[in-house]
């Protein structure tokens, strides 16, 4: 993946760890329902052992109260996170940052275990980008062991302390791994969007191009015959170039069932075949190349779309008499004598262009000085190999 992929994913860049690329309105969190459930299992162990100490004191002073308030909010706190996910970062933020704080004032207040540290760095991991997270919970750590120093437990509690360090920062990683599986499913979920945007594109251009020219050359020829059927009654030509309308209309069918399929090739022989005919049966004067063996292989199928499309303007817009069509090793000319006219691309013209584009090629259409138009296509030739160093043959049996 490209970096200007992976950073418009947020995968394994720098801003991703200050800001996460997901919107917050993605970021669902627990599920609000089973989570106070959850969270009360896991603050038990934290809740009851401090009420026994705070009821076991012989009176209720303000210190208890403040005890009190202060543990029983820092719990709060915990239940009430997953309705913080879907707000603004800087709540995220401010809301982590809080909780750290009631969390290492009921360790100081209360002499509580530094273990209760998890709930808030918890948090945090889950809540803020990677950044913060790390920054918050080590200064809240620090912020502990400066506590548990102040206190003289420092030596009894520090590996509790380094137990909250190893869980928060394992959660972490649990944390970074969610992420990154959401960030994953949106990008498969565009991916998924950009390959039926791009299946659609390529259906209606092939479509396009194929109905455009089929429906204009069978049009053409069904003219022809009414023509021929109005002024000379010639029977014999009418039912001939009926035949060749119901041959089209028959190819037509097939290509696309084929283009549906995405099986099917354009062959730049056959255009050539194809544009002699329509042009033939419009009465245009047509000067085309008898074969295509000077056009490299690779560069047929799109120089075939090229022609298809080149033609069928001709006989939809032009009004030319007089079509002409060269070919190179790696270009492709269509020039007529027509009404020359302000090029507006349409639909064939950008399908077109897109189909060179792919072949690393450009498609330039233009007003000739003489009236008409002139639509070139060219790919650039690959570069050639550089030549292998010769090798000077011995004679068997080594020198002379």
């Amino acid at each position: 993946m490209a970096k200007s992929e992976r950073r418009a994913f947020g995968l394994n860049t720098r801003e991703a760890w200050w800001d996460d690329p997901l919107s917050d309105s993605e970021d669902e969190g627990p599920d609000r329902l089973r989570w106070p459930i959850m969270g009360v299992a896991f603050l038990l162990p934290f809740l009851i052992p401090v009420t026994k100490s705070l009821a076991a004191r012989p009176e209720v002073d303000a210190g208890v109260v403040l005890t009190g308030v202060l543990v029983y909010a820092y719990a709060l706190c915990y239940l009430l996170f997953p309705m913080v996910f879907r707000r603004p970062r800087a709540v995220k933020l401010g809301f982590g940052i809080g909780m750290n704080v009631l969390g290492l004032a009921v360790v100081g207040a209360a002499s509580a275990n530094p273990f209760i540290l998890l709930y808030g760095t918890a948090v945090m991991v889950f809540l803020t980008p990677a950044a913060w997270a790390v920054i918050v919970d080590v200064a809240t750590l620090l912020a502990g062991a400066l506590v548990l120093v102040a206190e003289g437990k420092f030596l009894d509690d520090y590996g509790d302390l380094i137990t909250v360090g190893s869980v928060t920062l394992a959660m972490f990683f649990m944390a970074n791994l969610v992420r990154a599986v959401r960030r994953l499913e949106q990008a498969n979920k565009e991916i998924a969007t950009l390959a039926v945007a791009n299946e659609r594109q390529r259906v209606a251009r092939d479509l396009h191009d194929l109905l455009g020219h089929s429906l204009t050359t069978i049009t053409v020829k069904a003219g022809l015959a009414r023509r021929v059927l109005e002024s000379a009654g010639d029977i014999p030509r009418a039912v001939e170039e009926i035949r060749e309308v119901e041959g089209l209309t028959r190819s037509a069918l097939s290509d696309v069932r084929a283009t549906v399929s995405e099986y099917r090739e354009v062959s730049l022989s056959a255009e050539l075949v194809g544009a002699r005919a329509a042009l033939r049966a419009a009465e245009i004067d047509a000067d085309l190349p008898h074969a295509v063996d000077n056009v490299r292989p690779e560069f047929q199928n799109p120089f075939g779309y090229v022609l298809r499309e080149a033609v069928t303007n001709v006989l939809r817009h032009s009004g030319a008499k007089q079509v002409k069509v060269r070919l190179g090793d790696n270009w492709l000319e269509v020039e007529d004598d027509g009404r020359a006219a302000e090029v507006v691309p349409g639909n064939g013209l950008r399908g077109l262009s897109e189909r060179l584009d792919a072949a690393g090629g450009t498609l330039r259409a233009s007003a000739r000085p003489g009236g008409g138009w002139l639509v070139r296509a060219e790919i650039p030739l690959p570069e050639p190999r550089a030549a292998a160093p010769a090798v000077r043959a011995e004679p068997a049996g080594g020198l002379a």
